[in-house]
């Protein structure tokens, strides 16, 4: 596999899965905002505008999948996210059904047991 097909297929996969990048972000290590602009930037070449961040965080936030909490951190506020056990269980789906899709299969074979 080419480098470019590579770059290719995990942004168009991290772009159709932003809301479960996240989480698997803050998963990892409790982020803010900002941090978590830079890191989709470093890890998966995804430039997110604020306008586009802020929204799903809320959304994960007003679906169960998300916390934040406030905090001040030398002088400045920081609304730091941090994953829920809904959201958890949701990455665990998310595995379960990529590795299900992932499984190679025989297609020729599992068409003619069709016919």
């Amino acid at each position: 596999m080419t480098e470019h097909f590579r770059t290719q297929i995990v942004q168009r996969i991290s772009r159709n899965f932003l809301d479960i990048l996240i989480l698997r972000l803050i998963q990892a290590e409790p982020m803010w905002g900002y941090k978590i602009i830079k890191e989709t930037k470093r890890l998966f070449g995804i430039k997110l505008r604020h306008g586009a961040l802020y929204p799903l965080l809320n959304s994960l936030e007003a679906e169960g999948y998300a916390k934040s909490e406030k905090t001040t951190k030398g002088g400045r506020v920081r609304k730091v996210y941090t994953i829920t056990p809904k959201g958890t269980l949701l990455i665990d789906a998310y595995y379960e059904v990529l590795n299900e899709q992932l499984q190679k299969l025989d297609l020729k074979k599992e068409a003619q047991e069709i016919s």
